[in-house]
């Protein structure tokens, strides 16, 4: 039981019991055989009194009264040394898994109230074949005390029993070969009838047999005085609306809290109390993304801190090995570093450079600060390693030196390095391959098909967005044509213009 403060477990607070089991005469047993030498007789007297809280013969909750019953009832002092020792003892079931203790704070009385939720004793096949715990019953009786239990539980097979020599059939008769059932008709009303009387409840997965939000953890969220108050309360029996809200709570990472905040907006709900599929995501979307911004914030600033304390407490950063670059992977230097190094020494840079020291090496003075910011990003969240965001850079700052158009703004640089994520380029060989290949796809876009005249159709060019039709013009190599044909081509014109006469006559 964690409790970080006395005040918040007193005898005054609330609470109830719940089980769905009864004790037979060997969980009875087990109890006081195997888990009392372990957990001791005070414990196992508190496990006793919390289960006699259900009837016996019955399963379900406790009604709610303060804990000074079970203050009482043990003989224990209600102040602070009695409050350690009933969560010791708690605490000690819990451990052997006979007990899981829950808080739920209630907010009408601003407070918590407690739930102790019995969990049955091991049979003593699961209990010997669960290694820790034999083990801390070896610990507290012995090894051979430990041996002897077992026996204890155990009754021999008779004599004339010989299994090897016996073949073991299953001759027992299924179920549907005895009784036959009517699916044909679905009683909805006992459904919801036994959902109604459930005593104890039931985790709600969804379709993947994950655990999903259920409608006890919205409505004990959503604030009593919302608008939305009573087409929230109609999702208790309509499985479908809560498998829509577990749909948009699984896409976008929600939990209870965050669902409840988007449930009680306006417009979440038709009139008709109906959740409104489009508008429920496009606002969890919203709530995604932000979470999303600022996580990538906490964590750019975190990598700082870590980096500013390291310097204040002299740590010297581990400086990876220099790896070598193949012949094959070179790329070309840069105009701007043709007299400052050769082609060796700018591949070795770039392999083992980080992109900070590189980025300084491109600028005479400082690096611009937006500009820093971007590959900050694309080093602290997208994971990409230093030396395929110096080939990145390199790339860039390349396409800029041709004279290209493209400017290097946030949007162009993330763009390109989302790319590089999706193709899985996570090595200097695959970035070096990457740029070429963009290279190659650039420079057949520039250069055309033979035969046709391109034209840009960037913002601000001046020209129309329309297709240039092609025109046929003549070369001055056709060949000249013969009277002979001339005359046949008169004929044919005079015969059209005669057909049109005729028609117009007509």
């Amino acid at each position: 039981m964690h409790i970080s403060h006395l005040h918040h477990f007193t005898e005054h607070h609330r609470y109830c019991v719940s089980r769905e089991f009864g004790l037979s005469p060997v969980d009875e047993r087990m109890l006081s055989s195997i888990y009392q030498p372990m957990v001791g007789a005070f414990a196992i007297s508190l496990y006793r009194l919390l289960f006699s809280h259900v009837p016996a013969e019955g399963i379900g909750y406790s009604a709610a009264e303060p804990q000074r019953r079970l203050f009482l009832t043990l003989g224990i002092e209600p102040n602070e040394k009695g409050r350690r020792t009933m969560i010791e003892q708690a605490s000690k079931l819990e451990a052997v898994g006979l007990l899981q203790t829950s808080r739920v704070f209630i907010p009408e009385s601003e407070d918590y109230m407690y739930e102790y939720e019995l969990l049955p004793p091991l049979s003593p096949s699961d209990f010997f074949a669960t290694q820790h715990l034999t083990l801390l019953l070896r610990d507290k009786v012995g090894k051979f005390a430990v041996l002897s239990l077992r026996e204890q539980f155990w009754s021999r097979e008779p004599e004339d029993w010989s299994r090897g020599a016996i073949g073991k059939e299953n001759i027992s008769r299924p179920f549907y070969d005895i009784f036959e059932l009517n699916t044909h008709v679905i009683d909805y009303e006992l459904e919801q009838a036994l959902t109604e009387v459930a005593a104890v409840r039931q985790p709600v997965r969804d379709g993947e047999g994950k655990l999903a939000i259920g409608y006890s953890d919205i409505i004990l969220r959503f604030p009593r005085e919302s608008a939305n108050r009573a087409h929230v309360e109609k999702l208790r029996f309509d499985f479908e609306q809560m498998g829509v809200i577990n749909y948009v709570a699984h896409k976008y990472k929600l939990g209870a809290q965050d669902l409840c905040r988007l449930l009680d907006e306006d417009g979440v709900f038709t009139p008709d109390g109906e959740v409104m599929l489009d508008e429920l995501q496009h606002r969890a979307s919203q709530h995604f993304r932000q979470n999303m911004k600022r996580h990538e914030q906490r964590e750019a600033a975190a990598a700082k801190v870590v980096s500013i304390r390291a310097a204040e407490q002299g740590e010297e950063p581990i400086v990876p090995e220099e790896q070598p670059v193949e012949m094959e992977y070179y790329v070309e230097v840069p105009p701007q570093f043709l007299s400052k190094c050769d082609i060796h020494q700018y591949n070795m840079m770039l392999r083992n450079e980080p992109y900070t020291r590189l980025l300084q090496t491109f600028f005479p003075g400082a690096v611009p600060g937006q500009l820093m910011d971007i590959f900050e990003k694309i080093d602290l969240n997208y994971k990409l390693p230093g030396e395929v965001i110096n080939i990145l850079i390199h790339y860039l700052m390349a396409m800029v030196a041709s004279g290209g158009e493209q400017r290097i703004n946030r949007n162009f640089v993330e763009a390109i390095a989302s790319n590089m994520l999706v193709k899985q380029v996570n090595s200097y060989e695959k970035a070096v391959r990457y740029i070429r290949d963009q290279s190659k796809v650039k420079g057949k876009a520039a250069s055309g098909s033979p035969g046709t005249r391109t034209r840009s159709y960037a913002k601000g060019g001046g020209r129309s967005g329309k297709p240039e039709i092609q025109i046929a013009m003549d070369d001055g190599q056709s060949a000249a044509v013969s009277e002979e044909e001339f005359a046949a081509m008169m004929q044919m014109a005079a015969n059209i213009k005669a057909s049109k006469k005729k028609g117009a006559a007509e």
